[in-house]
């Protein structure tokens, strides 16, 4: 296990292969040889060993899950296994020669050839200067070697050459936090959750920032009352009326013609952000004349949901909680034309409701 700590997993692999025999139930011991299994496998030549290798650590970590273990690196290498083609290959590019060149760069990586990884990642950078993984790895490798400023640069490149993808904003904001650099960790980590919000990888490594910075990332969410006949139980009349008016545009969305009128290329009904930010907002709209009243302010800021909905609404990001808060199936299909458009309000949304700096109080 020091071995492992000490990020020399080939060298560890052999001695968990002999902890694992003996303590088979050690949750943290079967992690760490999964981890090690991945990494030599990435050594191998023959593909069909290759995937022999990564189907075991899978198995291991679905064992070690089972047990009880939830440590981030046992998730997050749950979570990109799962994800593995029936051949148990991980494709870098098309190009076999590219392919060819970022497959050594990770056997020599995995071997703690740093300079041979490097000459590797170039010469697939060469035939292909678009591949964002070698970009990537690259900087990764010169994290390794402790060359943070090659590092930065390389990490930054690679978030140019494919802003969507979470992987190189994480492992910068990892490393960082390792240099104490705690603020700029944070907005890298908001990038991330910018390109990739229903990963989970990336909540993750968010819960790790804010445990280390003594703060909390918010959950932040809006429980709508349900309604009955006689209104909401303990609801100022106001109040009651923003969530009628709310499930009024839910009702013409839902049995109406709205969606099909704003999606007409789509024949089947889905919850969409359009959809429920226009209810929100309405509920919004209603909240804000209440709010001019002496009496309908006291009510207001007595009620546990409506003061967040106004100021979500005021700060114009209720598109942005419905994506982050509210994105199930139907609404996630509208995430990246949103983000293309309005990457600014993602990362202000985060920025001023869901990641407080440290030593900030919770919003």
């Amino acid at each position: 296990m020091d071995l492992f700590a000490a990020g020399k997993r080939l060298e560890a692999l052999p001695l968990l292969e002999k902890a694992e025999q003996k303590e088979p139930g050690d949750s943290e011991v079967l992690v760490a040889l999964a981890a090690s299994l991945v990494e030599h496998a990435a050594t191998l030549s023959d593909q069909r060993a290759v995937a022999q290798e990564r189907f075991r650590a899978k198995e291991l970590l679905q064992k070690a899950f089972e047990l009880g273990n939830t440590s981030p690196l046992g998730q997050n290498l749950r979570q990109l296994l799962e994800a593995l083609p029936t051949d148990g290959t991980i494709q870098f590019s098309t190009d076999p020669a590219v392919q060819k060149a970022m497959s050594a760069g990770e056997a020599a990586f995995a071997q703690r050839e740093f300079d041979a990884a490097l000459q590797q990642y170039a010469q697939a950078l060469q035939l292909d200067p678009t591949n964002y993984y070698a970009a990537l790895f690259t900087a990764n490798t010169f994290d390794r070697q402790g060359k943070t400023d090659q590092a930065g640069q390389w990490y930054r490149r690679a978030t140019a050459l494919n802003p969507d993808i979470e992987t190189a904003y994480r492992y910068y904001a990892d490393m960082l936090a390792k240099h104490g650099d705690m603020l700029k960790a944070r907005a890298m980590l908001i990038q991330a959750a910018v390109a990739e919000p229903y990963n989970k990888i990336v909540w993750r490594e968010i819960r790790a920032w804010a445990i280390i910075n003594h703060t909390e990332f918010n959950i932040v969410y809006l429980p709508i009352p349900q309604l009955r006949a006689s209104g909401a139980a303990g609801k100022a009349p106001g109040i009651v009326a923003s969530w009628k008016a709310y499930y009024s545009v839910k009702a013409r969305w839902r049995d109406g013609d709205a969606f099909h009128k704003h999606f007409p290329q789509e024949s089947a009904y889905r919850h969409s952000l359009a959809e429920e930010s226009e209810a929100l907002c309405a509920a919004a709209g209603m909240l804000h004349r209440l709010n001019a009243d002496e009496a309908g302010a006291r009510a207001l800021s007595a009620d546990p949901i409506a003061p967040l909905l106004l100021r979500l609404y005021d700060a114009g990001l209720v598109d942005a909680y419905v994506l982050f808060s509210l994105g199930d199936d139907g609404i996630a299909k509208d995430y990246t034309a949103y983000r293309t458009q309005h990457r600014d309000k993602l990362e202000a949304y985060l920025d001023h409701f869901v990641m407080p700096q440290p030593g900030s109080s919770a919003h």
